[in-house]
């Protein structure tokens, strides 16, 4: 019996999908994409809670998804993970939404046993929050309780019982378990390594991934997304000076899909994408929304937070000749197109 888990454990294979950036950079169409090939038997969201909003484009209908992952899209069993947090009046709305709109949710849509759930008190308590500019979901005081180890787990509500699943059982006594990792937000927001204060509560790096069950040795791809541009959405100081970057934000159409505030907008920080491409380590890169900087015919990219240093090029190809320059050796791939890679 136990060389039979090894031998499964052994076969399971993982890519994962993480944010380069501060979130909405278009994971929902990454994971969208690659989940189309049919390759995968299932599909975790391993972070964050309804403060996420992922875009997906599917069959000529837009969906934007918070807690479900993009795995019922395809049929494909989709766990929200372990290190997320999940509203419930949310995820049944959800599922509601989805089924509305003809997708199959019923006996594919998982939760963690071990996830925690965010309450109305966690509601009102960052309701009151101003200082960080969180999306006032609940995120953070229930990722409080859980540390404080006073939290409430999907286990313990009767009313999950059908949903609920023990990630051990569902990773590794699957048959060559081939599983897409959906992150969340993105390495600039994350607990550890981002702008701290200004960070989300959960851990937004490939790590995030492997705290849900999967092993490292199963980890075969890492997907990094970031887009042509930064966006932040938050209470510091991010949006760039002069009138280019309101036309950046316009073309673009950077408003939050979670909150409806609009992003505010900056050029590509060369050094922070560098950092976060190392720290997750990315093998494969696609950068989102190229059509948005060819329109404003602006090429141009931040080279260092602090010092505000930016470099200005004349087109296109000098600036994706520059960018295969300065990045680390990976698969890169440059999108202009809202559904697909």
């Amino acid at each position: 019996m136990l060389q039979e888990e090894i031998s499964r454990a052994r076969k399971m294979i993982a890519d994962i999908i993480v944010d380069l950036q501060y979130g909405d950079c278009g994971k929902g169409k990454i994971t969208h994409h690659l989940l189309r090939q049919g390759a995968y038997t299932h599909c975790l969201r391993y972070n964050g809670g309804c403060n996420a909003g992922h875009t997906i484009y599917h069959e000529g209908k837009r969906f934007i998804t918070h807690h479900i992952p993009a795995g019922v899209f395809f049929g494909v069993r989709s766990v929200i993970g372990a290190g997320c947090v999940v509203n419930l009046e949310q995820f049944f709305s959800e599922i509601e939404m989805l089924e509305a709109g003809g997708i199959k949710c019923d006996g594919l849509v998982k939760i963690a046993r071990n996830a925690h759930i965010i309450t109305d008190q966690h509601m009102k308590e960052e309701t009151a929050e101003e200082e960080i500019g969180t999306t006032r979901r609940g995120n953070g005081p229930a990722y409080r309780d859980k540390y404080a180890r006073r939290g409430l787990r999907a286990e313990m509500i009767p009313g999950l019982a059908d949903y609920v699943v023990d990630l051990y059982e569902e990773f590794h006594h699957y048959s060559a378990a081939r599983i897409l990792c959906e992150g969340a937000q993105g390495f600039g927001l994350d607990i550890d390594w981002g702008d701290y204060p200004y960070v989300t509560s959960s851990h937004c790096t490939t790590a995030g991934a492997l705290l849900n069950g999967i092993p490292v040795t199963a980890v075969r791809k890492v997907w990094g997304v970031a887009k042509a541009y930064e966006t932040y959405v938050g209470s510091k100081k991010f949006h760039g000076d002069g009138e280019i970057f309101d036309r950046l934000q316009k073309v673009g159409q950077e408003y939050g899909s979670t909150t409806g505030r609009p992003r505010q907008c900056n050029w590509t920080n060369l050094s922070l994408l560098n950092r976060a491409i190392h720290i997750n380590g990315v093998t494969d890169l696609v950068i989102n929304k190229v059509d948005v900087l060819r329109e404003l015919d602006a090429w141009s990219f931040r080279l260092d937070n602090k010092d505000g240093i930016s470099i200005h090029l004349h087109d296109e190809d000098t600036w994706k000749e520059y960018l295969e320059l300065y990045l680390p050796q990976l698969e890169l791939h440059f999108s202009d197109n809202p559904e697909r890679i």
